[in-house]
């Protein structure tokens, strides 16, 4: 004895007892033709297998159907009622009364109880469209079994379809029982991992008051969502469906679960209008051979006993059947069959055998229990040469059909591999399922497949070309938030799912070359973003150039200072024989005009890109040049103040400044500082460098003088030697006023400290390339100082006054 458990009535309307066919003490409406069809289709197979002398030969299947109202209370006071053995039994039946399995039930809900319920007396319970994942615990649902995949599967199909389109922004609605709840679990961590956000959540049921089905239409038309996916039993979105369409909402691309897509009586033109273009997911199709005869010769004069016919046969043909000798209520409005009526040329849906899913399962579901008995009856699988049975029928347990239940594994007639896995499910597969309108009537057009493959991975193919779309001939989009272009970055708005977002643009120095970035990348630090964003670019490199007005500036007075100072060595080498030539030392004079003539040339290696022979030679030329002209100068001041502080002429102090101790002492004044030099080059010599703290879009190429304490002895030293001519100058102020060398050196020195004292700051403070202005100037402007305040005077008297340039004016005798 097989039981079965189907909702052929849908909705449970009162608490009344009514006919065997439902549990007692219920009443139940809404006659589901699918769920009748799945109900015969049950009778239709044990008829079969009881023909077939392989499968169970001389053993007879018999069952026994009740109606479930798709209510979890009901289906599980049917499954008691036929797990049950009544006590008023008759003996003589040839048949043990209690079942050796159940076949139910289609709802989530309904299979939880069952299987929670039987699953400790080991009662074998096989589903034929039960999905809930939660029924795979093997622990909790021992003796659960089920012909179609689980939703676990089904959630990574959908989560494939919804990325393979990418939809980032969907709407859900959920049945409010275990199929919806645990389907949408699942899909929702299914497409989380694909950056997929969900709107909203709604629920529906068959029971809920129109309020609630109003609140759910609202916040559909409220959404901004364009696709909607619609998890739910085909009677509980039924309800949605009709208010939907009383709406006019259309537009919407809906998703649809296996439970309603291919769902016949949802399938009509009228819901065309706004569901068209469904896509969603569907079981495999099969043709059963032989059904459709079945089905059309049912009718309620073969068994006037038969459970369910009669209200079939109301619906179906249109008419109320009565029996010889019943009673006919001369007040009921329903139209009496002249008894003549046939199904044999119905053209209804319910007789299209050929594109059975659903119903389908219920014949696997059947054959799978044959097997598993055939394997405890004989002790060997179905279709091995036959042998004695080896257990009495009449010792048949639950438990031992629930063992070989798990051992099933056999290719059917259709060539469909049925078994079962660790957990009781079967192999996954499903097909892709569009809503098309084709001569007036919605069909359901296969167009893709979702299966796992060789790996145990799960690959979606779709013939996308051949899709009819609700919004066109276009995919349909749904984003919360347009992707970010190129040179944005998503930005988070606060409170809502992350595919809502604002999109910012990169910072300066930051780019997003791809659209949809997160973050913006950063460039390297020689490059710099563009206007857009989107690119790094190459920094601009800034150095002081001979093509700029400061660096032609700096060149022509440098050289108009080294041009004045050779011809100032001209005119001295020319006029040497005269008075004022001789009494400023000619020798000493002309060594430091060429001194000035080098200082006036170092500018220039400033100029141009920095390297590391120019680095080195630019600080180490300006001390050594300087430290020589200063030591010079040092040396005409000594000569100068000796000589005038001498009280008689020929005086033993003046002799011993002589030629030969101005060469030493200004030889040994400069080798101190070629020493200071020669120790900075050996331990941390300058260097080209990359200054990047003065502009982000610029690279200042300058020279790092490498140890900052070697630059600042350099310029110490020749401090110290420019105060020291400075306070020997000042000695010697009292002398005669017409020749007095040491009054210009006094001046020259104040001039040149006063540079070079304002120099440090506007050294330090000065950005970039003005740097090396600021030096320049320093050099440029004390060469100058010191050029015009010793040379310009005698130059003056030689060139434009030589009546002054006599012996006696210039030791100041008139």
């Amino acid at each position: 004895m097989i039981g079965g458990i189907f909702p052929v009535f849908n909705k449970e309307i009162s608490n009344t007892y009514t006919f065997e066919r439902e549990p007692p003490g219920v009443k139940c409406a809404g006659f589901d033709l699918r769920a009748f069809q799945w109900s015969q289709v049950m009778i239709f197979s044990i008829e079969e297998i009881n023909k077939d002398p392989a499968l169970l030969p001389n053993i007879s299947l018999g069952y026994k159907i009740l109606n479930s109202c798709s209510s979890p209370t009901n289906t599980l006071r049917a499954a008691l009622t036929l797990a049950g053995r009544p006590e008023e039994t008759e003996s003589t039946l040839p048949c043990p009364p209690a079942i050796s399995a159940l076949i139910a039930e289609s709802g989530s809900s309904q299979s939880l109880v069952v299987a929670g319920m039987l699953g400790p007396f080991q009662v074998p319970i096989v589903s034929y469209f039960s999905t809930c994942a939660c029924l795979s615990n093997r622990l909790e649902y021992p003796s659960f079994f089920r012909t179609i995949p689980s939703d676990y599967f089904q959630a990574k199909a959908l989560a494939a379809l919804v990325k393979h389109f990418g939809w980032q922004w969907i709407g859900v609605i959920q049945s409010d029982e275990d199929y919806g709840r645990n389907g949408i679990l699942a899909f929702s961590e299914e497409v989380k991992k694909f950056g997929v956000c969900i709107a909203f959540v709604e629920k529906v049921l068959r029971t809920y008051t129109m309020d609630k089905i109003l609140n759910v239409v609202e916040m559909i038309k409220q959404s901004t969502v364009n696709v909607i996916l619609a998890f739910a039993a085909e009677g509980d979105f039924y309800p949605l469906m009709k208010e939907v369409i009383k709406q006019n909402i259309t537009g919407i691309q809906w998703i649809a679960s296996e439970a309603w897509i291919t769902a016949s009586r949802i399938s009509t033109p009228e819901t065309y209008q706004s569901f068209g273009g469904a896509l969603g997911f569907a079981l495999q199709r099969m043709a059963i051979p032989n059904l459709k005869p079945f089905l059309a010769g049912i009718s309620p004069y073969k068994d006037p006993s038969a459970a369910f016919v009669r209200d079939f046969w109301e619906i179906m043909v249109g008419c109320r059947p009565v029996l010889p000798g019943e009673y006919i209520d001369a007040e009921a409005t329903n139209v009496i069959c002249k008894g003549n009526e046939t199904l044999i040329n119905f053209q209804d849906v319910f007789f299209n055998v050929t594109q059975l899913r659903e119903t389908y399962n219920v014949h696997k579901a059947v054959y799978a229990i044959a097997h598993a008995l055939h394997q405890l009856v004989f002790c060997q699988p179905a279709g091995e040469k036959p042998v004695k049975p080896c257990l009495n029928v009449s010792e048949i347990q639950p438990k031992q059909v629930t063992e070989h239940l798990q051992r099933v594994n056999f290719k059917n007639e259709f060539g469909d591999h049925i078994y079962f896995d660790k957990n009781g499910d079967p192999p996954a597969s499903y097909d892709i399922i569009n809503w098309q309108l084709s001569d007036g009537q919605v069909e359901h057009v296969t167009l893709g497949h979702f299966a796992s493959d060789t790996n145990g991975d799960y690959k979606l193919s779709i013939q996308e070309e051949h899709i009819v779309w609700r919004t066109g001939n276009m995919v349909p989009t749904s984003v919360c938030s347009d992707v970010c272009p190129v040179g944005t970055r998503k930005a988070q708005i606060k409170g809502k799912p992350t595919c809502c977002f604002d999109c910012i643009p990169c910072a300066d120095g930051t780019i997003a070359n791809l659209t949809g970035a997160a973050d913006c990348t950063p460039c390297p630090q020689e490059f710099w973003s563009n206007e857009r964003k989107d690119q790094c670019i190459p920094k601009t490199v800034e150095f002081l150039t001979y093509h700029e007005p400061m660096g032609i500036a700096i060149t022509v007075v440098s050289i108009l200072g080294a041009s004045l100072s050779l011809a100032t060595i001209m005119v001295f080498f020319h006029y040497r024989e005269t008075p004022v030539i001789k009494a400023s030392n000619s020798e000493l004079s002309c060594f430091l005009l060429f001194c000035l003539f080098l200082c006036f040339l170092c500018p220039l290696t400033f100029i141009g890109r920095p390297t590391v022979w120019t680095c080195m030679l630019r600080h180490t030329a300006f001390g050594v040049t300087f430290a020589l002209c200063i030591s010079c100068v040092l040396g005409k001041t000594i000569v100068v103040v000796t000589a005038f502080k001498a009280t008689v002429p020929g005086n033993k102090i003046a002799r011993k400044f002589g030629p030969a101790q101005q060469r030493i002492i200004v030889f040994s004044c400069t080798l101190i500082q070629i020493v200071i030099c020669i120790l900075w080059l050996e331990l941390k010599p300058p260097f080209p460098d990359m200054v990047f703290r003065y502009s982000n879009k610029k690279i200042v190429l300058e020279c790092n003088t490498g140890s900052e304490a070697a630059f600042y002895a350099v310029l110490g030293y020749i401090g110290l030697l420019a105060i020291t001519c400075l306070v020997l100058a000042f000695l010697a102020r009292k002398l005669p006023d017409n020749f007095n060398e040491a009054k210009f050196i006094t001046f020259s020195m104040l001039i040149f400290c006063a540079v070079w004292i304002t120099f440090i700051p506007a050294y330090i403070s000065s950005p970039g390339k003005f740097t090396v202005a600021v030096e320049t100037f320093a050099i440029l402007s004390s060469a100058f100082g010191l050029f015009i305040c010793i040379f310009a005077p005698k130059c003056y008297i030689i060139l434009i006054k030589p009546e002054k340039n006599t012996k006696r004016h210039v030791m100041g005798k008139i």
